[in-house]
């Protein structure tokens, strides 16, 4: 692409299970837009973390086929089965706490047992590092595919976000100060994907060099800081929180609430309640810089940068946004559908089926936060999909502005 036109940044959200709704928006953009505006569909930029992350990736590394991302994507998820994601099959909930017990017992394990110690995730990770071309990343780099990767994820021992970062021309621009945030330049590979999309306690930890690294929605949940940092002038969010169209009283509670009410609300916490925060504060920052420039004419910006490259090491600059979400609670999807005859509950299924029965039906509230975030199951997926076929198609005349080469930024 030419050098004076916008970049243009793909920021994939986290939240486990639910990012099969961001494979639905990319296959809606990559089959449904009219044919005269899917070449123009192009990302300069992709950041992720969490689920996000494993997106981000597999769309880096299939940049240079853009037809087939869709249906990678799609494949991948559509194809998921829960009994095999969650390897417990023919043990029982006794069998399965003597397990707990013998490993908090064994040498190997002095500080006792973890969730994914019994709830193995192997098969989950194996897709993640066959499923994409890992190496195929840099050659899209290299070949001006995309010019950036991101993925952002938390070190364990201090809690800081690291943003693993690998660019076109090597290196790492100039970042934020935040003492809390580091910026890394690195070989993106599935390691890096699986360590961003470690939900704390239920994914196991990955090991990169000499440290661990868990979920990157612990700090940063939407990539937005690293999308900007990285160049973008435009920035397409793929957000997995349903924002009703106006504010709905709470839930009447009528029961103490139940630990996996609980443990839902946490990961709302940490995956999605930073989206529309950066959001926000993205938008304030545009108005400012309008409301400048309206107030003190077309150097405002410029003097304005003058005096804040070099405290910040970039300039500010207006920047497009475009914000795909769901229309529907994803909670209230997983719980109809966990609910339904199409998941299984009956006592013959695998005991990741039964244990995900039963969280949907004991919550105090009608929605079902973390079944919405484990179901790795692909009809679940296929659900998730077809909505955000339907909000993107919603949102088509946006879009089709947004990609337009004639638009402003």
């Amino acid at each position: 692409m030419a050098s004076s036109a916008p970049k243009t940044a793909l920021v994939c959200s986290g939240g486990g299970a639910r990012g099969a709704y961001e494979a639905g928006t990319i296959r809606y953009l990559r089959q449904e837009l009219p044919a005269s505006v899917r070449p123009h569909v192009h990302f300069d930029v992709l950041c992720g973390t969490s689920v996000g992350a494993i997106t981000a990736c597999f769309m880096a590394a299939t940049a240079d086929a853009p037809e087939r991302q869709a249906q990678v994507l799609e494949d991948v998820w559509s194809t998921l089965k829960l009994e095999n994601v969650y390897k417990v099959e023919g043990e029982d909930l006794w069998s399965l706490l003597k397990k707990m017990w013998r490993l908090s017992k064994q040498d190997t394990h002095p500080d006792g047992w973890r969730l994914y110690d019994v709830l193995h995730l192997a098969p989950l990770e194996e897709i993640v590092r066959t499923r994409a071309p890992w190496p195929q990343i840099a050659a899209n780099l290299a070949r001006g595919k995309l010019d950036a990767l991101s993925v952002s994820s938390t070190r364990i021992v201090d809690g800081k976000t690291v943003v693993f970062v690998q660019r076109r021309e090597g290196g790492v621009p100039p970042w934020s100060r935040d003492p809390f945030t580091e910026a890394r330049e690195t070989i993106i590979g599935p390691e890096h994907a699986l360590a961003s999309a470690a939900i704390p306690m239920l994914f196991r930890a990955v090991r990169i060099g000499d440290e661990y690294f868990c979920d990157g929605s612990v700090r940063m949940n939407t990539p937005l800081s690293p999308a900007l940092r990285l160049g973008a002038d435009r920035v397409l969010i793929l957000s997995l929180k349903h924002r009703p169209s106006s504010p709905q009283p709470p839930a009447r509670m009528t029961a103490y609430p139940t630990t996996p009410a609980l443990v839902g609300k946490v990961l709302n916490a940490l995956m999605l309640d930073h989206t529309d925060y950066d959001l926000d504060r993205l938008r304030r920052f545009n108005a400012i810089l309008d409301s400048g420039t309206a107030a003190f004419g077309a150097e405002f910006l410029p003097r304005l940068n003058e005096t804040v490259r070099e405290m910040r090491g970039q300039s500010y600059r207006r920047v497009k946004d475009l914000v795909i979400r769901p229309s529907r609670d994803l909670a209230e999807v997983a719980a109809s559908y966990a609910k339904s005859r199409t998941f299984g509950g009956d006592a013959a299924a695998s005991l990741p089926i039964r244990l995900l029965h039963r969280i949907t039906r004991s919550q105090v509230f009608t929605q079902a936060d973390l079944a919405s975030y484990l179901l790795f199951d692909g009809e679940y997926a296929k659900r998730l999909m077809e909505l955000a076929m339907e909000d993107a198609h919603q949102q088509r005349d946006a879009i089709i502005e947004f990609f337009d080469p004639a638009s402003s930024k």
